[in-house]
């Protein structure tokens, strides 16, 4: 292994972004080198499908840093370039064009990709996905011009563009397979709340369709034929069915991959001097004692921190709960634990359910797993340590809004 060699970062996004700027704060001074596959240099994804494409946010607010920040760091960016192959006992990158990059470490951020819809039609022009900043653009000038549209899948990212779309005065009807949106996620008391949320918002919900091919006229798509032969009529279809951890290189490379690249609790790979953070990485999780891998934000905020630290040699043990948010309309939610499909006994709810102002457990036998915040703030603190306590807890003061969070 060549020492003089750069430590390199593939995947110029939030979490590539994170770990450059640990790397320097933590004292490396060596040549540092952020490889991206997008032109755009590093940006956050949640304002792609919130502030941003709501048109609240300006479009500088979405970079993780200014251009010159990386310059003053001496982070060198290289962007546009696609890693096309990496070569794990050289310590080596292979480049689009054939150029070659050695590495004395190797952070891997490749983060993930949407899931594209498996159907006939499914390459007609007017078929969108939210991942990346261009197509965040194309769902503005979209909502500008659109009267109806459909969306397939009720997850995170088709509720927040339905949403987008109402607000931008645009017609949604939304498509999904499961009988209730985020169902899998939620469990279906919880779920119950975004229905009837889009639903009092003019939404058109239609659960257990499945989707049988997109309908067009000159290339252009005009419809969602459905299984039982009806067809909804769209000037455009979003679809949001779930991303797929970009594993290719690594698995390539012969680097242990399950569903995601696997670490350890350091983030480390199968190869000591190769690790992996963010929505790409199933890290060991020291506190669920198993491997997890998260795509939300708040971890491609921390994870890539802690990669880096491990990358000095520091003794890291990555073990932060879980934590996500939302925002559609008027109701904004914040979400601290993690909790498998099928993972708990009860739902235990405090506060106003009915006017969307309240917070939502999941329990198995007596111990919080989840809370769920929804128009009720500064309570993530509290709920973290009673996840992370594992302590008993009575569910009737649970439910009690006169009992403080911290006395339980």
């Amino acid at each position: 292994m060549d020492t003089t060699a750069p430590h390199v970062i593939v995947g110029a996004g939030l979490a590539g972004a994170r770990a450059a700027g640990t790397l320097r704060e933590e004292g490396y001074q060596g040549p540092l080198v952020l490889v991206g596959e997008e032109s755009e240099i590093p940006y956050e994804r949640p304002p792609l499908s919130k502030g941003y494409l709501l048109g609240k946010d300006p479009r500088d607010a979405v970079f993780v840093h200014p251009e010159e920040w990386y310059r003053e760091q001496r982070i060198e960016l290289r962007l546009g370039t696609a890693v096309t192959g990496l070569d794990l006992a050289a310590h080596r990158l292979t480049l689009a064009g054939g150029d070659t990059l050695d590495y004395a470490k190797l952070l891997l951020t490749t983060g993930a990709s949407a899931r594209r819809l498996p159907v006939p039609g499914a390459d007609l022009a007017g078929v969108h996905y939210l991942r990346r900043l261009a197509e965040s653009d194309e769902l503005r000038t979209l909502f500008r011009t659109a009267k109806q549209i459909v969306v397939i899948g009720a997850g995170w990212i088709g509720l927040e563009v339905t949403a987008a779309a109402r607000a931008a005065g645009v017609g949604v009807t939304v498509l999904e397979s499961l009988e209730l949106p985020l169902l899998r996620v939620l469990g279906r008391e919880a779920a119950e709340v975004f229905a009837d949320l889009h639903r009092e918002h003019g939404v058109d919900l239609r659960f257990n369709v499945q989707v049988a091919e997109l309908v067009g006229d000159g290339g252009t798509v005009t419809g969602v034929r459905l299984a039982d032969g009806s067809l909804v009529p769209a000037e455009a279809v979003v679809v949001g069915i779930g991303i797929a951890p970009n594993t290719a290189l690594a698995e390539a490379a012969g680097l242990t991959v399950s569903n995601g690249i696997a670490t350890d609790q350091s983030l480390r790979t199968s190869d000591p001097d190769v690790f992996a953070a963010g929505d790409v990485a199933d890290a060991h999780h020291p506190f669920y004692d198993r491997r997890i891998r998260l795509e939300h934000w708040a971890n491609a905020m921390h994870q890539p921190r802690a990669a880096a630290r491990a990358m000095l040699g520091q003794d890291v043990s990555f073990d932060r709960i879980p934590y996500f948010y939302t925002d559609q309309y008027d109701l904004g939610m914040e979400y601290t634990g993690y909790v498998e499909p099928g993972g708990y006994d009860r739902v235990v709810f405090r506060g106003d359910v009915a006017g969307r102002e309240f917070i939502a457990f999941w329990l198995a036998g007596e111990r919080v797993l989840a809370g769920m915040n929804v128009n009720v703030w500064d309570v993530t603190d509290p709920i973290r340590e009673l996840v992370r306590s594992r302590r008993p807890v009575d569910a009737t003061a649970l439910a009690d809004p006169d009992v403080p969070l911290t006395e339980l």
